[in-house]
């Protein structure tokens, strides 16, 4: 868990006693490319610190992935609606590379936020960090030309420009992968 551990002090301070604690509770977990980790309409029970490798989740409307966000080394992925409300997800999570995790039980990590001052501190700064995040994406979707929300894309993901599939790049940015492949053949 060494990146993922390592994620979450750059954010806030976490002791070696929560690193135990948390330790004592994921398991090592190898996807494959492609897998769904999580699934709309199903309780998957586990939330995963992603170790190597990068997912995206998505909603599926009118059988057309759209995609809402991504995950690399270092972050978290679980189902907000499992989480928080106890009700199955209303996305996918896929793994778009292959993966190692360290999963959790849904149970165990919300035990965590309401008992370990640390876990709650380093909750709330993931969560206010996605929540800017989403809310820039909506702002520069609702505002933006394509060309600048790429532009805005690039300095936010580098990563994932590098490594994801351009298709989910351009549904995540609400265009077409032609307009996409136009505007990065102009770069």
């Amino acid at each position: 868990m060494k990146r993922t551990i390592e994620s979450m002090r750059a954010l806030c301070p976490i002791s070696d006693d929560t690193v135990r604690e948390l330790e004592s509770l994921v398991t090592e977990c190898k996807f494959p490319k492609r897998f769904q980790l999580i699934k709309e309409g199903i309780f998957c029970r586990y939330a995963y610190f992603i170790e190597k490798g990068m997912t995206r989740s998505f909603w599926l409307v009118d059988g057309e992935e759209i995609t809402t966000s991504f995950a690399c080394e270092g972050t978290i992925n679980f189902s907000m609606d499992e989480l928080y409300y106890n009700r199955k997800s209303e996305e996918y999570v896929e793994t778009i590379e292959d993966v190692t995790a360290y999963r959790i039980l849904i149970s165990d990590l919300r035990r965590l936020f309401e008992t370990n001052l640390e876990m709650c501190n380093w909750g709330r700064i993931i969560h206010q960090n996605e929540y800017r995040r989403l809310h820039r994406s909506h702002k520069e979707r609702l505002t933006l030309p394509a060309k600048e929300r790429y532009e805005e894309f690039k300095k936010q993901f580098p990563e994932v420009c590098k490594r994801a599939n351009l298709g989910y790049i351009a549904s995540y940015l609400g265009i077409t992968q032609p307009t996409l492949s136009r505007l990065r053949a102009g770069e």
